[in-house]
């Protein structure tokens, strides 16, 4: 089982977008058509998410010529480069079938008012390489700088103060 968990480990993307039932996204999806590759846009509305880890699905539906168009796409699949949201829809349920039913402005779902459009990644795999890397390199800068002598008066101000000037040491 453990070799399972590490296949689809390295399977996974290290972010994934923060997809909510009811929002109004792009999924632009790589095609190949013969020789030749292609991103094309799919525009429509999540009427579902489910599953966990690799097998994380969402499913757009559209509404082209007069006819509903529903794609279900992997999130974690190497051919969806990017979902943006378009609008934030209101979603009262987990899965939302009524909309196949309806057609026109009635298939759509409110927005919510006021709501910002914010395409924000949720961190799958654990990012522990790079903050190790930092911490590794911060306290070598502190022993250059020699500030935390005169930082140490306040208690919570260090750290802060010390990575400001680790900074400023890196980009000179």
């Amino acid at each position: 089982m453990d070799i399972i968990k590490s296949i689809e480990h390295e399977q996974l993307k290290s972010t994934i977008p923060d997809l909510k039932v009811g929002n109004t996204v792009k999924v632009h999806v790589r095609i190949k058509e013969g020789n030749k590759e292609r991103i094309q846009v799919f525009e429509g509305i999540i009427i579902k998410v489910q599953g966990a880890g690799v097998n994380k699905t969402f499913t757009v539906r559209k509404i082209s010529y007069g006819v509903g168009v529903e794609k279900t796409f992997l999130i974690h699949s190497p051919l969806v480069e990017k979902v943006e949201v378009v609008r934030v829809g209101k979603a009262r349920r987990a899965k939302l079938f009524y909309l196949r039913d309806r057609v026109g402005k009635a298939a759509k779902t409110k927005e919510i008012a006021g709501a910002r459009i914010e395409n924000i990644e949720i961190s799958v795999k654990g990012e522990e390489a790079p903050a190790a890397v930092e911490t590794v390199e911060a306290p070598a800068a502190v022993e250059t700088v020699e500030a935390p002598v005169e930082v140490a008066q306040t208690e919570e101000a260090p750290v802060v103060e010390v990575k400001t000037e680790a900074t400023e040491n890196k980009a000179e």
